[in-house]
């Protein structure tokens, strides 16, 4: 029988690295407030919301869209989290056919446990891109998934797109907020 090491799982098993926290806590409400990004492997941050890369990835490019609050109820989502949160998922699709010409996209949210969320507490929107063949035997038999990119890798790769999203998001934002302020004085004045 072959056996495929995977040495850097261990981290995860012990809850120093990934979807679990040692003490317990939300990873989608902790690896923000560390402020190490690449390290983290998160791509963007918005107002709102932020985009990061999956630590255990179904294929190269997997990320999730998070909001920064900790919430688990889709309809408690603001206007704004939504609205980024798509503007970062058209950004993360973009990317992704362009850097890696990805075929396709499955897109979704797993909304409870029952649902298959492993973190249901804080919703997070799963974006993976496909290409015709990617799924061979190792995933079928093997229960095992082969991905010839390291993580590092694809921060590298897709960060320059969401650092011009990052940009446009801001100008964005300072627009709002120009075109309210305009909208206030005329309803004072």
């Amino acid at each position: 029988m072959e056996r495929l090491w995977t040495p850097w799982r261990m981290a995860y098993i012990r809850g120093e690295i990934g979807g679990r926290v040692a003490d317990g806590g939300c990873v989608f409400c902790e690896l923000p407030a560390r402020g190490e990004d690449q390290g983290n492997h998160i791509l963007a941050r918005g107002r709102h919301t932020f985009v990061l890369l999956n630590a255990f990835p179904y294929n190269p490019g997997h990320l999730m869209v998070a909001p920064f609050r900790h919430l688990g109820d889709f309809g408690a989502l603001s206007a704004d989290e939504l609205a980024e949160s798509m503007a970062f998922t058209k950004t993360a699709i973009r990317a992704l056919e362009e850097s890696s010409d990805a075929h396709g996209f499955n897109l979704g949210m797993n909304l409870g446990t029952i649902a298959g969320a492993g973190i249901a507490d804080h919703l997070h929107l799963h974006l993976v891109p496909r290409w015709g063949g990617d799924t061979n035997f190792m995933p079928v038999v093997g229960q095992t998934k082969v991905l010839p990119e390291l993580l590092a890798e694809t921060w590298e790769r897709l960060r320059p797109w969401f650092e011009q999203a990052e940009t446009a998001t801001e100008a964005e934002s300072g627009a709002r907020a120009e075109i309210q302020e305009v909208q206030e004085e005329g309803e004072r004045g």
